[in-house]
């Protein structure tokens, strides 16, 4: 199949740009080693590494393809194929914005889980991925919960307050890692944790969150907000890292009960801690190959291309 991908980020992704531009960079890396031809647009941004193998680098629309996946087109905003058939993945909530009726209308939008595709009344999703080898698998581990956020204002949102109160209640070690665009911000959050006895430090990528997370108990995800997908799940799992997460939004799909624990009530998540060993790191992680591998994204990705071509 003849694939034309498109986002706007300077390549790799993982080096400085979004989770989501990651996905897409993976999902071209995953088709292209399925087989197919892949023509990836980066709109003349900088490419810092070498495209793998298969994955051919393109400056413009192109148009003799079979299918179309423009992820630089802003998702709310229209777009002219030339009459080929195409599809966007939204990766954002269901917010409070103002969503266009031809969005909905329109039903060549894929979701990242079941739940996000209902809150938009589709039934067409594709669970994100992560690369393996972007992380460390350890069975050891040593004696600390890892909190994760992408911004640092979000944190209270994402459940750092109950996580913390978990740090009062049963004296455990919690590192947490993020950052803010705002160094003042910065600073006075840093400040937050060290009066909490908490470890905060920053923002972490590469060799260093792979350690992480590899080292962690359990990573805590216990977000008060519907999380469309929830990434650090699959980076968790991948790492043999168990899950100890709320029940909002897409977490009840993604940690089932050999890998982590779902929590709605406070004492859930003081049992969970207290059962946390019985989790195997090994199952884990084969759950984490089974179901994120990011190979397994590009195959449920040709699946939905056939299907947008048939209609």
């Amino acid at each position: 199949m003849r694939i034309y991908l498109s986002s706007s980020h300077v390549y790799p992704a993982k080096v400085t740009g979004t989770a989501s531009q990651h996905i897409t960079d993976l999902l071209a890396k995953g088709l292209a080693e399925l087989g197919h031809d892949v023509f990836y647009d980066l709109r003349e941004n900088e490419i810092l590494e070498p495209l793998p193998k298969g994955v051919n680098l393109v400056n413009k629309r192109m148009w003799d393809v079979e299918i179309l996946h423009p992820q630089d087109v802003a998702p709310f905003n229209s777009f002219d194929s030339c009459g080929k058939p195409w599809v966007r993945t939204y990766h954002a909530p269901f917010g409070n914005h103002v969503v266009p009726s031809d969005f909905l209308e329109k039903n060549n939008r894929i979701f990242v889980s079941q739940f996000h595709a209902k809150c938009f009344g589709s039934q067409r999703y594709v669970y994100n991925s992560i690369e393996p080898d972007e992380f460390i698998y350890s069975e050891t581990k040593d004696n600390y919960f890892i909190f994760l956020v992408s911004g640092l204002e979000r944190a209270i949102l994402k459940g750092l307050g109950l996580a913390l109160v978990l740090v009062q209640e049963l004296g455990i070690k919690l590192v947490v890692a993020g950052s803010s665009k705002d160094d003042f911000y910065q600073r006075q959050f840093a400040a937050m944790c060290r009066e909490q006895g908490v470890e905060f430090v920053g923002e972490i990528r590469g060799k260093q969150k792979a350690e992480l997370i590899a080292g962690a108990k359990a990573l805590f995800a216990p977000t008060s907000i519907p999380e469309p997908f929830g990434l650090v799940v699959a980076e968790a799992l991948i790492s043999g890292t168990p899950v100890i997460c709320s029940d909002r939004g897409a977490f009840p799909e993604l940690v089932s009960s050999e890998v982590g624990f779902v929590c709605s009530k406070f004492n859930e998540y003081i049992s969970a801690v207290e059962k946390i060993n019985t989790i195997s790191p090994e199952v884990c992680r084969k759950k984490a190959l089974k179901d994120f591998h990011y190979l397994r994204m590009a195959a449920d990705y040709v699946k939905e291309y056939e299907k947008e071509m048939k209609i």
